[in-house]
C-alpha cells in the first residue's frame, strides 16, 4: 500500500451517505488527537503515521499505523487484532468485527471513549513493537 497524496478534506467531503462524511470527520479529529499525527491518503485510507511491515512469512509493505476508511456501509477502522479487544469491545455499542477490522455503522451509536481507548491501546502497541508475529517499523 502507498501513500496516494490526496487532499484528505476534498476526499472526506465527497464521501457519501452523509452519515459516513460525518463520521469521517469524527474519526479524523479522533484519530489525530490519539495520534498526534496529521492524515494522509493512502487510496480510499486515511492514515496516520506509516510502517513497513514483514511477516514470518515474507510478506511485506507499507501500511499506515492507525488508518480508517469511511466505506459506504460502515467506517472500517483498521486495528492488529480485534480480538486483543474483547472485552473493550463489549462495551464499544454497535459494531461487527473481522480479523483486523472494526466495523462502525453509526459513530453516534457507540462510545467514542471506549473507541478512542482501543485506537490508542493498538497505536500504543505498534510504537513500541508489540505487533505479534509481524514486524513493524514506525517509517514516519
Amino acid at each position: 500500500m502507498k501513500k496516494t497524496g490526496g487532499d484528505v478534506d476534498e476526499f472526506i467531503a465527497a464521501v457519501t451517505p452523509a452519515k459516513r462524511q460525518r463520521d469521517a470527520a469524527a474519526m479524523v479529529q479522533l484519530m489525530r488527537d490519539v495520534t498526534g499525527r496529521e492524515p494522509e491518503l493512502w487510496g480510499t485510507i486515511i492514515g496516520f503515521g506509516s510502517c513497513h511491515y514483514r511477516y514470518p512469512t515474507g510478506t511485506e509493505g507499507d501500511a499506515p499505523i492507525a488508518g480508517f476508511a469511511p466505506r459506504r456501509q460502515a467506517t472500517t477502522v483498521y486495528l492488529l487484532r480485534t480480538d486483543a479487544h474483547a472485552e473493550r469491545l463489549a462495551q464499544l455499542g454497535p459494531h461487527d468485527t473481522g480479523v483486523g477490522c472494526l466495523y462502525i455503522k453509526d459513530l453516534e451509536a457507540v462510545d467514542t471513549a471506549v473507541l478512542r481507548d482501543i485506537v490508542a491501546e493498538d497505536y500504543r502497541k505498534v510504537m513500541e513493537g508489540d505487533t505479534g508475529p509481524a514486524t513493524l517499523t514506525v517509517t514516519d
